[in-house]
């Protein structure tokens, strides 16, 4: 009885994953472009070894997210809406208000919507850090530039 080849494919586990830290400037990047990669890179995704459920991921740091781009005319037409739990308490702001008013978030949330929807994907989030100057408080994790 001859028996089969095996394949063997490499899982990683919690404690073998060692991540990096990346630097990124967000000036003059379109936002969606910009979220999607910074996903990429909070998932593993770039790694070869990306395991679906471990977080082999990397830290990223954003900086200078009040310098995004947006394309067409969304500044004026993008919304964020979200319900503060009163009766008639659905708030709306577009997105050229939340640049003025909170720079960060809007990069947060882009990211977090294309991250999963899960305790893993929480996890990951955390892994995101977003200043909306060109100062960060994270060098002595020695992150490197990434360039995109």
């Amino acid at each position: 009885m001859a028996t089969l080849p095996t394949t063997k494919s490499y899982m990683a586990k919690p404690g073998e994953i060692c991540p990096k830290w990346y630097v990124v400037d967000a000036s003059d990047r379109v936002l969606g472009r910009l979220a999607a990669r910074i996903a990429t890179i909070l998932m593993g995704k770039h790694k070869p070894t990306y395991t679906p459920h471990v977080d082999t991921g990397d830290f990223v740091v954003v900086l200078n997210a009040e310098k995004i781009r947006v394309t067409g005319k969304k500044l004026t037409d993008k919304e964020y809406d979200w319900y503060t739990r009163y009766p008639g308490g659905r708030k709306v702001r577009t997105l050229g208000k939340m640049m003025e008013k909170h720079p960060g978030r809007v990069i947060e949330l882009a990211v977090r919507r294309m991250l999963p929807k899960n305790r893993l994907g929480r996890k990951m989030f955390s892994k995101l850090k977003v200043y909306a100057g060109a100062e960060h408080p994270h060098q002595a994790q020695q992150p490197e530039k990434l360039k995109l």
